[in-house]
Formats: C-alpha cells, structure tokens, sequence
C-alpha cells in the first residue's frame, strides 16, 4: 500500500470516527464470526459490511465462516473468545440470539449473558408462496382453499427456524390445519414448493423474488413492515388484517460481554457511519436485505424483546427443544 493510500485511508477513517473512537480502535484485524455457508445470505451481508468498513477499520476485516449446528457453533466460539478485546465479533440473527433459547434444551451460551450489542445491520422479510399451479390467487383465497383440504403442507428449512414457526403461526392466526414439512436447506423447502410437494412456504423475498418473477410461484404476501420494493404488488400482512403475522430475520454484531466498551463503542460507531452510506444501502437492497441500521442500546433493547417474543410463539406451537 503507499503512503498516500494510507492517508486517504487514514483520512476517511478519521472522518467516520470521532477522535475518542478512533483511539479506542483495536490494532488487530476485525474478524466477524458467522455460523452460516460461504454464499449464503447472512455471508453476502458480512461481506458488504466488511467491505463498507475496511476504510474505516486500521487493520481491516476477515470474514469468518464456521457453519454447523444451525449457527450455534459460531455463537459459542464467539461467546468464549479470547482474549475478549472486541476484535471478534458475532454477525448473528434472529434464531441464534432470539429463538435459540426456547428451541434448544442445552445451549452452549446464553445470548442475554455472554453477548454485548453492538449494532444491527439489516432485516430480510418473507415472503408467503405457494406453487404456480396452486388454484389460488391471493391470500384470502389461500384461506378458502386451505380450509377445505384436510391438511395443508408447507416447506420449512428446518425444524426451529423462522420458515417453521411462520408456518405454524399461519396455522394458528387462520385456524389452517398446518402440518410443517422440515427440509435440510432453503433450496430443498423451495424445490418442493416449485414442485408442488408441499402447498406453501415462508422464505427470504431475495429467495422467493426470482421464482415469482418467473411465474413459477405465486407471492400472496410478505411479512415486512412495508411492501417490499423487490416484490411491490403483494401485500403486507398488516394490509391483509393480520398483524400478528409479521416477522422478519434480523442480523446484527455482538460481542462477548467482557470485551471493552470504548473498542465496543468505536466499532458501533464505524458501522453505523457505513450503514449510512448510499452506495451500501444500495447493495443491501439488491442483494435483497432491507437496511436496518440501530445502535447498541436500541439493538440489546430489540433481541431482548424478541426473546420474549419467540418465547411465546415456540410455547405456543408446543414445539419440542432440540437436544
């Protein structure tokens, strides 16, 4: 690198920064942890934050895959981290942070214990889709339909995510006779929608969006607090008198509760600077997110009341923990 990158670099990074902060900053390279596949959603929205901070961050940032156990084994890496000095952080969501503790009878850390907030980052809202061939055009009709059959399947991309407890929340608020049908990734639950295996789904609009546009699946609406850009026509829950319905998966940066405040403090600083930025808002509403940007105060306030949230819903669907 030469010098006058490194002052452009400096430069900006001083810009982003107030002076406290930017002292405070760690002089290791920032790893963000993730319990999710290369190529996956949560790993395309590391990665443009990573990228958004790397100008800002003196030593940079690494993106740190550790998939298995639904997230979990990152979770646990991150809560356990030493030497806790904030350079390793959690890019964690919804069912790690809030779900985890209702669907999981031993789980290895504690998301209200061993995690300080830093910031959330961004939200991807669902979207309901059942198969083109489904005689069905929106969601009242859905309803209609649903009641006269005996059982209604629907995709889910495993038992304990958010795709599962949507499904039985749709049950539940309609009086739909349910029965979740768990598949071992997005793509197999959507494979059997596309097919017509099962009679409906709840995924991701960056997921469903394609498919819809092609005509292969029918959107009956989506579970954001807005209409999604990406999908404009079809309704929110909330237009269509269910409220309740409306969930969303949540992402955002923890770190182990011990690290320091003032590094903590920074790296919130540093995050919410970028998210501020046009040029990745832009590239979080191409790649399907909807931007959400909060700081770490608003953001422990959020999971905690998600927490009681799932709680309910997990009770509620008689959910059995996962060993």
């Amino acid at each position: 690198m030469t010098t006058r990158m490194i002052g452009r670099r400096a430069a900006l990074a001083a810009a982003l920064l107030p002076p406290v902060a930017w002292a405070a900053l760690p002089d290791r390279p920032l790893r963000l942890v993730l319990g999710f596949a290369a190529g996956s959603g949560p790993d395309v929205l590391a990665r443009l934050v990573a990228e958004a901070l790397k100008e800002a961050l003196p030593a940079g940032v690494i993106v740190d895959n550790r998939p298995g156990a639904g997230g979990l084994i990152a979770a646990q890496e991150v809560a356990r981290a030493a030497p806790a000095d904030g350079t390793a952080l959690l890019l964690g969501e919804v069912g790690q942070l809030a779900m985890a503790p209702s669907t999981y009878a031993r789980l290895p850390y504690d998301p209200a214990r061993d995690f300080a907030a830093v910031a959330q980052l961004a939200a991807a809202d669902f979207g309901l889709v059942v198969p083109a061939a489904l005689p069905v055009e929106d969601f009242a009709g859905y309803l209609a339909w649903g009641k006269a059959q005996r059982q209604l399947s629907m995709g889910t991309f495993g038992a304990g995510t958010p795709g599962h407890f949507g499904a039985a929340m749709l049950g539940q608020a309609t009086g739909l006779a349910v029965e979740p049908v768990h598949f071992r990734s997005t793509g197999d639950a959507m494979g059997a929608v596309l097919n017509g295996t099962v009679q409906g789904m709840f995924g991701t609009v960056a997921v469903v969006a394609p498919h819809v546009k092609a005509g292969r699946l029918k959107a009956l609406a989506v579970t954001g607090p807005a209409r999604s850009p990406v999908l404009p026509a079809v309704p929110t829950m909330a237009e269509l008198g269910r409220p309740a319905l409306g969930f969303s998966a949540w992402f955002g940066l923890v770190a182990p509760a011990a690290a320091p405040p003032p590094v903590l403090a920074a790296i919130e600083a540093a995050v919410l600077a970028a998210l501020a930025t046009p040029a990745l808002l832009a590239r979080l509403q191409e790649a399907g997110f909807r931007p959400d940007a909060r700081g770490a105060g608003p953001f422990g306030a959020m999971m905690a009341a998600e927490r009681l949230r799932w709680a309910e819903v997990v009770r509620a669907t008689g959910f059995k923990a996962i060993e």
